[in-house]
């Protein structure tokens, strides 16, 4: 039974996409909040997705956030004579910075995100439980830019001793440089206008002065004739 729309979205999506890569195994996907990573029981692999995106809404002061560093850890067994695998699944949280709660919030995920990150689980399968090429895995750019730096101190998967793997290189350089543009071009304009429309007001507050002090000095000064 789902417990939440993110878990009955990435169940669909799941057994879907294995009915297709593996028609005559039956798989399960089972949600897993205590899966630890490398404590693997006899027979188990592990592939863990360190650079997924995700949206997080505290549940007390309903702050959301974006965050391209969401860690996924994933256990997956497959029993070869019973045609029957079993994957188990813990998406790492991350408490909210505004309020300051002890309370770890879940992530929110796009259907297009959680095709992606099944992909990928399905090629880590594919490779390690049926020893087959499970060909390339999909390289995630968030669809919207962080909130801001990733704060380790507010991370489940850093307090647990995971290091974040950040996609570098050519391959997401110009994703970074359409959001690094994207961002700061309003706000150099909105600064540059800020900038402008104080200058024009200081002068016309002087001017101003300037003129009352005058009028003030003609009509105090003696006429001569």
């Amino acid at each position: 039974m789902c417990t939440n729309l993110t878990t009955c979205e990435w169940k669909k999506v799941f057994y879907e996409k294995m009915e297709v890569a593996k028609p005559a195994d039956s798989w399960e996907l089972i949600i897993d909040p205590n899966l630890k990573p490398s404590e693997l029981a006899p027979g188990w692999k592990q592939y863990l997705e360190k650079h997924a995106s995700g949206r997080f809404h505290c549940s007390w002061c309903w702050h959301t956030w974006q965050s391209a560093h969401v860690v996924i850890l994933f256990h997956m067994f497959l029993d070869r004579a019973r045609r029957m695998g079993s994957v188990r699944m813990r998406v790492f949280k991350q408490l909210c910075y505004e309020c300051g709660t002890a309370r770890l919030d879940e992530s929110s995920m796009l259907e297009e995100n959680i095709e992606g990150l099944v992909d990928n689980l399905i090629t880590s399968l594919r490779d390690q439980c049926y020893e087959e090429d499970g060909g390339q895995y999909r390289i995630h750019v968030a669809s919207r830019p962080d909130s801001g730096p990733h704060r380790a101190e507010f991370c489940e998967a850093c307090q647990e001793g995971i290091v974040h793997w950040k996609p570098s290189e050519k391959l997401l350089e110009e994703e970074v440089t359409t959001y690094t543009s994207e961002a700061s071009k309003p706000r150099a304009q909105a600064g540059s206008g800020y900038n402008f429309l104080s200058l024009r007001w200081c002068l016309f507050w002087a001017s101003l002065c300037l003129l009352v002090v005058y009028l003030q000095f003609s009509f105090r000064s003696p006429a001569f004739f």
